[in-house]
């Protein structure tokens, strides 16, 4: 039994992934970390990482950007493997985590979902098979209180496809002010903000005379819990080091 501490465990995404553990039998939750601190289940809720009073197994993190300081020092300490599933994160704060995974096993991922790793991969497969013959353009929608734009999804998809075509690639997130031709070192990357959108992300390879677009749709936050919780279970019996979906979906072959 693997037992997980649940940062943001009032949020939304933290209360459905509290549901789907519930339905498990292979990992449970030991203890909710928030700060609006709402016990709404039968385990505790506390207000900061180091309230907990047992050490977790594993930490699953999907609370604030501002919380990772705290999060990677008690990680580091005490030993515990954590999933950082949050969005939104500086270039300093990825730095942050990669320089935690060489004391402690650390699975990041911008996006949790299976059918989104699987779209990564086609891309990447496409780009290797289409080359620098078609111009790419990435486009996300996500619902109208998402706060980050482009998505971490987006930038994951982006640097993918970067590289395979040995990071040549420049990002333009903005044409309204560029009047001039699209450059064929660009991946254009648009972001969608509006309603209740979950998640979708569009990958467009458009050539001469055709275009292929390969796209991943997300009915319910359900999607990235569920791997979130797969995540956790699969990187407690992990050793340090800096992991992510492919390496889970290795060990499952």
């Amino acid at each position: 039994m693997v037992n997980i501490a649940l940062t943001g465990a009032c949020g939304k995404m933290g209360r459905v992934i509290a549901d789907i553990v519930s339905t498990r039998d292979d990992c449970r939750i030991s203890a909710g970390i928030d700060l609006i601190g709402e016990q709404y289940s039968d385990f505790p809720v506390v207000k900061s990482v180091y309230d907990l009073t047992e050490k977790p197994d594993v930490i699953i993190d999907f609370s604030h950007p501002s919380a990772l300081e705290s999060l990677l020092d008690y990680c580091k300490i005490n030993n515990v493997p954590i999933v950082v599933a949050t969005t939104g994160y500086t270039d300093e704060q990825i730095v942050q985590i990669k320089a935690a995974a060489e004391q402690i096993p650390v699975f990041f991922t911008f996006n949790m979902s299976l059918g989104i790793n699987l779209l990564v991969d086609l891309a990447k497969r496409a780009t290797k098979v289409l080359g620098d013959q078609f111009d790419i353009e990435i486009v996300e929608k996500h619902h109208n209180l998402k706060k980050d734009a482009p998505s971490g999804t987006a930038i994951m998809i982006a640097e993918a496809i970067n590289d395979e075509l040995d990071n040549k690639m420049k990002y333009v997130y903005d044409r309204h002010s560029v009047r001039k031709p699209r450059e064929k070192n660009e991946i254009g990357m648009h972001a969608i903000r509006g309603g209740t959108i979950v998640g979708d992300h569009d990958i467009i390879f458009a050539g001469r005379d055709e275009v292929i677009t390969l796209s991943h749709s997300a009915g319910s936050k359900q999607v990235f819990a569920v791997g979130s919780v797969n995540a956790a279970v699969y990187l407690s019996k992990c050793e340090k080091g800096l992991y992510q979906m492919s390496d889970l979906l290795s060990d499952a072959q």
